[in-house]
């Protein structure tokens, strides 16, 4: 939610949000057969479609949007897959998340271990070390209207598993992979290979790549916009409400 700061120092009052939420949604959904919860997913019904999360996430914008200043809204279905809606009357983003355990140096061959360790640190250091990785791939498209999938997400699951885990998972990247025989494989340059890796792909399946996010450990992560992004823009409601 988006807004100005008023007399008290809000911008709402968060006991109307709860309020809101409580009687317009998880009041309505709570411990329901969510088929049978609202209208829109009655799909004996021409216009009726499943209650994907894309399909629940769009229809509680619906709901939430006359009541609150919303700008985005994201609905966990599980901890490894979520998604986002924006308000679009089509589009959503579908999240999943997925991990891989490996090993890497940095380090280029054609400098000296002092000047690598200069540049990479203790990451330089010439027997390598690991790292659990975190994968979240996040595509965009439109909701199908009888589906409600922004694509078939077990179709999506088989193209991480097979285009990035399968090849990742338990290796040393520098040797293993003939991608970082080449090339140093930091954060960056490992979600910039996944990208490459699933953008083709994830098209032929209707989405398209929106972002990669790579964590790498507690406090290092780095992301990729395989398009303009859109999740994290800061809302044009939001910076019209900050003082010049």
């Amino acid at each position: 939610m988006a807004g100005g700061l008023d007399s008290h120092g809000m911008v709402l009052n968060l006991s109307e949000v709860k309020h809101a939420i409580r009687s317009e949604v998880t009041g309505q959904l709570d411990f329901r057969f969510l088929n049978d919860a609202w209208p829109e997913f009655d799909v004996s019904k021409p216009e009726g479609c499943l209650p994907t999360t894309e399909a629940i996430v769009r229809q509680i914008w619906a709901r939430l949007s006359p009541h609150l200043p919303i700008t985005a809204l994201r609905l966990y279905e599980q901890p490894g897959l979520w998604a986002d809606y924006l308000g679009h009357p089509m589009d959503a983003f579908l999240t999943i998340r997925t991990h891989f355990a490996a090993a890497h140096r940095l380090a280029r061959p054609e400098l000296s271990q002092e000047e690598n360790e200069r540049i990479y640190g203790k990451c330089a250091r010439p027997h390598g070390h690991g790292h659990n990785y975190l994968v979240d791939v996040t595509v965009r498209g439109p909701i199908d209207p009888r589906s409600g999938m922004v694509c078939d997400l077990s179709a999506l699951q088989r193209l991480v598993d097979d285009l990035v885990v399968e090849p990742f998972d338990h290796t040393f990247l520098n040797k293993d992979v003939p991608f970082f025989a080449e090339c140093v494989p930091t954060a960056e340059n490992i979600a910039l290979h996944i990208a490459d890796r699933l953008s083709s792909p994830i098209k032929a399946i209707g989405a398209s790549l929106h972002k990669v996010r790579l964590q790498e450990s507690p406090n290092n992560a780095a992301e990729v916009y395989a398009e303009v992004p859109q999740l994290e823009m800061t809302p044009s409601t939001l910076e019209a409400a900050v003082p010049v």
